[in-house]
């Protein structure tokens, strides 16, 4: 059915929903207090971290960070996109699915996703009409079956058989460039960007394509190119595979990161499901984060040979902030010579995956690797080791990794535990300061004006519809005041929004992840409490921009640069100050 869903109905849906419900016929809860808790169903734990708030209509993991609405929940743990999962939620409810018109504002990222969705398929019907590049594929021994499952398709090698395919106008060319699909000329005009490779599409978390790998066919250089960055496609962030292996697993436990495409697609096709690999670049903070989101276990997968060696090393730098208790990183290195794609071919499934499960842990790789890079068991190696290993303990978070990690270098350098973690100083035990991540509040001190406000009203959005707002306050340029007062009017003006659907709304914004954080937090006063607060906030926030341009004013009378009009503001603002209108 066409037509955009409402928002209306989808803030029905998180008002009516009953999250504990839904997500208590597929997780086991258990009532505490005023929650729910779980083992997280996202990631591998034993002591229960998740928590299902009815009041909020919102779950959170502070084990791996999972959090979200009865949608989003529906999104991750069934794997639907956002329109199956607010028609999957509506069935519960015996609601049907309303839609606008046709006519009705679109994202603007509508365009871009709609352009790389056609041009997949594109890409794929091309592919049952090139003999040449169906040969090659099955040159690398894969079926049909496979490449339907991971949508590989084929870019012809004319330099405008994309282009050809969409309308010719100024409007789609930008559309076009603005998904990487196609290259401006220098002397005017397009090209394809991908031209006589075998394509495999790039999707996100939703299913829905977001870029591409080509892979030449034959000899011609580069031997992979990848889509540019563009709005929907931040290849440091993604991870090819990662959507399939969800799909073919509901309960991953492990995740195979490897170097290419194809070595994703033949692992597959061998029944080895839970491989995905890097877009072509070093692995990154970023993809580590996702990986663990979904899996408690990684392990990667490189060829034995130098530039092996190095890529697992950046990839053990890379991970090392996100190692801790319940998570494990391991390292597979290939014979040389053999790729994943080449080695299951020879030896099967069966025999890779002893492989794999025999991977060596990320603790006895970084000692190996440093004692190597030492190169002997002298006293002054010893003590090269210690210095080398001092800023890669200092990445890893405290807690009891890293310090059983600790340990194990203290014996491998020769000195008593104690004496290397003042040598190297190196924090350790309860008193290591927690890792560097997104700064939070330091404790006694208040947050800011703005992010009290934002998260009162995240907490109890019926305020918006109490709460008296200051005049000034629009004009108040603070950060995060347009997102205030575009929380005040939206609180005020839908009444009955929960707390979990108010967030939803900020699902594709930016906004969105900042705001599902506060939510995940603890607001300890109750409504009336709240509310003063917030009435408190708003006023202050106001005379605390309103002492700022007095004192911006009283500096600049000091020189005697204020213009008439400052004049005027200087006396307005100082009556105000005073109490007096």
């Amino acid at each position: 059915m066409n037509g955009r869903i409402p928002q209306h109905f989808i803030d029905e849906l998180l008002q009516r929903a009953d999250i504990v419900e839904i997500i208590g016929s597929r997780v086991p809860l258990k009532k505490a207090g005023r929650e729910y808790k779980a083992c997280c169903p996202f990631h591998g734990e034993k002591t229960p971290s998740f928590t299902v708030s009815p009041t909020k209509g919102f779950y959170h993991c502070f084990g791996c960070g999972a959090h979200g609405t009865a949608l989003g929940f529906l999104m991750e743990y069934d794997r639907l996109e956002f329109i199956a999962a607010v028609e999957e939620l509506a069935t519960r409810l015996g609601l049907e699915v309303p839609r606008e018109g046709a006519g009705q504002a679109q994202s603007p990222l509508a365009p871009v996703y709609d352009a790389l969705a056609a041009a997949a398929a594109f890409f794929e019907k091309s592919l049952r009409t090139h003999p040449s590049a169906v040969d090659y594929l099955r040159s690398r021994g894969l079926d049909g079956e496979t490449a339907r499952t991971f949508r590989v398709g084929y870019a012809p090698p004319a330099w405008d058989s994309l282009l050809r395919e969409f309308e010719d106008t100024d409007a789609e060319r930008t559309r076009l460039a603005a998904a990487g699909l196609i290259v401006a000329r220098e002397g005017g005009g397009y090209y394809d960007r991908f031209r006589d490779r075998i394509m495999f599409p790039i999707r996100d978390s939703r299913g829905r394509v977001i870029g591409f790998g080509g892979r030449v066919i034959g000899s011609g250089e580069p031997k992979y190119l990848n889509s540019p960055e563009t709005a929907v496609f931040h290849k440091g962030q993604e991870l090819y595979g990662l959507y399939e292996a969800r799909q073919a697993e509901r309960r991953l436990t492990r995740l195979l990161v490897v170097e290419g495409y194809m070595d994703v697609v033949s692992l597959g096709q061998h029944g080895i499901c839970d491989a995905v690999a890097t877009l072509g670049t070093a692995t990154t903070p970023d993809q580590v984060r996702r990986l663990f989101r979904a899996v408690p276990e990684i392990v990667f997968c490189f060829d034995g040979d130098r530039a092996g060696r190095a890529a697992a090393w950046r990839a053990l730098q890379a991970s090392l902030p996100e190692v801790r208790e319940g998570r494990q990183v391991r390292f597979l290195f290939l014979p040389d010579g053999e790729d994943p794609d080449s080695l299951v071919r020879k030896e099967g499934a069966k025999a890779f995956a002893t492989r794999a499960d025999a991977a060596v842990p990320l603790s006895d790789y970084l000692l190996e690797e440093l004692q190597r890079q030492v190169g002997s068991d002298s006293l002054d190696a010893r003590a090269r080791l210690a210095e080398l290993a001092r800023p890669l303990v200092a990445m890893l978070p405290p807690g009891v990794y890293r310090e059983l990690l600790t340990d194990r270098l203290s014996e491998a350098v020769g000195l008593r535990r104690e004496r290397l973690t003042a040598a190297l100083g190196t924090p350790s035990g309860s008193n290591a300061p927690a890792p560097a991540r997104r700064p939070r509040p330091v404790p006694g001190q208040r947050p800011s004006l703005v992010r009290q406000a934002i998260t009162l009203l995240v907490h109890h959005p019926e305020l918006g519809r109490t709460v008296t707002v200051p005049p000034g306050l629009d004009t108040v340029r603070t950060r995060g005041t347009a997102l205030l007062a575009e929380l005040l009017e939206l609180t005020r003006s839908t009444p009955g929004l929960t707390p979990g659907a108010l967030v939803e709304r900020f699902r594709e914004r930016p906004e969105g992840p900042h705001l599902a954080e506060l939510l995940a937090g603890q607001v300890l006063v109750g409504e009336a409490g709240a509310a003063r607060e917030l009435a408190d906030s708003l006023q202050r926030i106001v005379a605390q921009a309103r002492d700022e341009r007095l004192a911006e004013l009283v500096s600049k009378a000091a020189s005697a640069s204020l213009s008439t009009e400052e004049k005027d503001e200087f006396r307005r603002l100082q009556k105000e100050a005073a109490g007096i209108r």
